[in-house]
C-alpha cells in the first residue's frame, strides 16, 4: 500500500504527518503528488472531503522550501484563493502546521474584520497567503502588496467562487500572478466560467476527478420524510437534532437559522448557527464550538454547504429543500466525508413534493419518500436510537398512560410511558391519546418510562454537547482528510 514516505518529501512534513496519523494519502493525493511535486500545473475535481487540501499543500510546501527563494515584506511567494473566509481558515489550519514544519509562515485575508493585522502581518514577510478574492483585491489596490513573487497558486473550489461572482476578481488577481508559475485549481464542476480559467491560466494540466458533484456518494444513505403540515414538521426537526453525533440542519433564510438555532437551545439541545449576518468573530467562535464538539448541532445556510470542513458529521438535514440540485449535493456533502458513511435527510411537505422530486431527480438520487410523524421509528434510527420495542398486550404497563397531551411542565407532548426531555420537552411517549412505547437508545440508558421507577427522566442535559458519542458506523474510522 502506497504511504507518504513514498513520494519526495521533507523529513519534517513525513513527521508532522506521522503525528496527525497520517501514513495512507487518499486517491486524489496518491494520483497527484508524483507530477505536482515536480512543478505540474493540475486541474483536480471532486467534493470536498477527498483530501483535496493535503494534496495541493504538500507540494507547495515542499517546492517553495527547495525554491531558493526568500520571503520578504508584502510579497508572498505561494497563493491559495478560497471563496469563503470559513474555508479560508480551515485551509490555512492544514498548511500552517505543514509550513511551520519548514520554517515558513502563512497568513490569512479576508472580510469581515479589520485589515490592519492583515497588513501588519503581510508587512512581516509571509510565504504562504490565503485569501479571498474580495479582500486581496483590497489590499492590491491599495498597494499593500504585491503578487509578483508568487511561484505557486492555488483555486480552490473555483466552481463556488463562481457561483458567488467572484470570476472577474479572480481573474484579475491570476493576472497579477507570473505567468510562469505552478498553478493547481480545483473545482466540483467546470460550469459557470470555471472551464475559461482552467484554459487560461493552467498549462497542460494533469487532470484528475474524485467524487464530482454531479454524482451522489455511495457512503450517503438519502432519505426523504414526507411530512403532513408545519407541525409535525416542527416536531420532528427537533427529534432529529436531538441524536448524540454531530448533525448539520440547512435553512433557507438566515433569519430561519438563527431562530432554528434558538429554539433548539431553549428546548434542551444545544446548537449555533451560521448565516452571513453573523459577525466573523462570532462565525469562527461557532464554527469552533461545533468542530470541538462542544456544541453538536450546526443549523446554517448555504453559506456552510462548501465553507465548512468538518469530520464526522453523521446526518445533514435538509430543514427547507434547497433551490437546485447542486446546492442538494454540496449541503449533502458534509456528511460521508473521509471515507465515512453519513445520512441525509430532507424535510417535505405537501406542497413541496413536486420541487423534491425534480430535485432528487437531476441529482440522481434514486430514493422514495416515506410518510412519516412525530416518533416513528424511522426518524428514531436517525437518531442514534434501536427501534421502539412494543410491550406484550398481556403486561401490565409500568405506570398509568398518559392522555397525550401533560398539563404540567413548560406545554411539551408527554405519554405515560414516553421519554421526557425535561422542561417544555417533547415526550416520545403517547400522541392523541396513545400511550407511548418504551425506547432503548443505543447507548442502552432507557428513554421510556418517565413516572415508572424502571424508566429514567432524560432532562435538557441529558442533549447537551458533551453528552455521548455518535454512531459507530461500520468500517471504523480513516484519518482525517484535510
Amino acid at each position: 500500500m502506497t504511504s507518504f514516505a513514498s513520494f519526495a518529501l521533507p523529513a519534517p512534513v513525513l513527521t508532522h504527518l506521522d503525528k496527525c496519523g497520517l501514513t495512507t494519502p487518499f486517491p486524489i493525493q496518491s494520483a497527484t503528488l508524483p507530477d505536482t511535486l515536480k512543478g505540474r500545473d493540475v486541474l483536480g475535481r471532486g467534493r470536498t472531503g477527498s483530501g483535496k487540501t493535503l494534496a495541493f499543500a504538500l507540494p507547495m510546501v515542499t517546492r517553495l522550501a527547495a525554491s531558493g527563494t526568500r520571503r520578504t515584506p508584502s510579497r508572498p511567494r505561494g497563493l491559495i484563493l478560497a471563496p469563503t473566509r470559513e474555508l479560508a481558515n480551515q485551509i490555512n489550519a492544514t498548511v500552517e502546521p505543514i509550513a511551520k514544519a519548514m520554517n515558513m509562515t502563512t497568513t490569512t485575508i479576508f472580510g469581515g474584520v479589520t485589515q490592519s493585522r492583515q497588513v501588519t502581518a503581510l508587512r512581516g514577510g509571509i510565504d504562504i497567503l490565503i485569501a479571498c478574492p474580495g479582500r486581496l483585491e483590497d489590499l492590491l489596490n491599495q498597494k499593500l502588496l504585491t503578487l509578483d513573487a508568487v511561484e505557486i497558486t492555488v483555486l480552490d473550489e473555483a466552481d463556488h467562487m463562481a457561483d458567488l461572482g467572484f470570476l472577474p476578481g479572480v481573474k484579475r488577481i491570476m493576472d497579477k500572478t507570473p505567468a510562469r508559475g505552478q498553478r493547481m485549481l480545483f473545482s466540483a464542476t467546470l460550469d459557470n466560467g470555471v472551464d475559461i480559467l482552467v484554459k487560461r491560466y493552467l498549462t497542460d494540466p494533469l487532470r484528475h476527478s474524485v467524487d464530482s458533484a454531479e454524482s451522489p456518494v455511495s457512503a450517503m444513505t438519502h432519505h426523504v420524510l414526507a411530512l403532513s403540515g408545519a407541525e409535525d414538521k416542527k416536531l420532528v426537526i427537533h427529534e432529529l437534532a436531538s441524536g448524540t453525533g454531530r448533525r448539520v440542519l440547512f435553512t433557507r433564510t438566515k433569519h430561519q437559522a438563527k431562530k432554528l438555532a434558538k429554539q433548539l437551545t431553549a428546548g434542551g439541545v444545544p446548537a449555533v448557527d451560521l448565516h452571513g449576518n453573523l459577525t466573523q468573530p462570532a462565525r469562527e467562535r461557532n464554527l469552533a464550538a461545533f468542530s470541538s464538539g462542544s456544541v453538536r448541532v450546526l443549523v446554517a445556510t448555504d453559506i456552510a454547504a462548501r465553507g465548512i470542513h468538518v469530520d464526522d458529521i453523521e446526518l445533514v438535514v435538509h430543514v427547507d429543500p434547497p433551490a437546485e440540485h447542486k446546492a442538494y449535493l454540496h449541503r449533502s456533502g458534509r456528511t460521508a466525508r473521509a471515507g465515512s458513511g453519513g445520512d441525509v435527510v430532507t424535510l417535505m411537505l405537501p406542497e413541496e413534493t413536486g420541487d423534491v422530486r425534480t430535485l432528487t431527480r437531476q441529482a440522481k438520487i434514486n430514493v422514495k419518500p416515506i410518510r412519516v410523524r412525530p416518533g416513528d421509528e424511522v426518524i428514531a434510527k436517525l437518531t442514534g436510537q434501536v427501534a421502539a420495542v412494543v410491550m406484550p398486550p398481556a403486561m401490565p404497563p409500568a405506570s398509568p398512560a398518559g392522555s397525550g397531551r401533560s398539563g404540567g411542565g413548560a406545554g411539551g407532548r408527554s405519554g405515560g410511558s414516553g421519554r421526557s426531555r425535561g422542561a417544555g420537552g417533547r415526550g416520545q411517549g403517547g400522541q392523541d391519546g396513545r400511550p407511548g412505547q418504551p425506547r432503548r437508545s443505543s447507548g442502552g440508558t432507557s428513554s421510556g418510562g418517565t413516572s415508572s421507577s424502571a424508566g429514567r427522566s432524560h432532562s435538557a442535559a441529558a442533549h447537551s454537547a458533551g453528552g455521548g458519542g455518535g454512531r459507530r458506523r461500520s468500517g471504523g474510522r480513516r484519518p482525517s482528510a484535510a
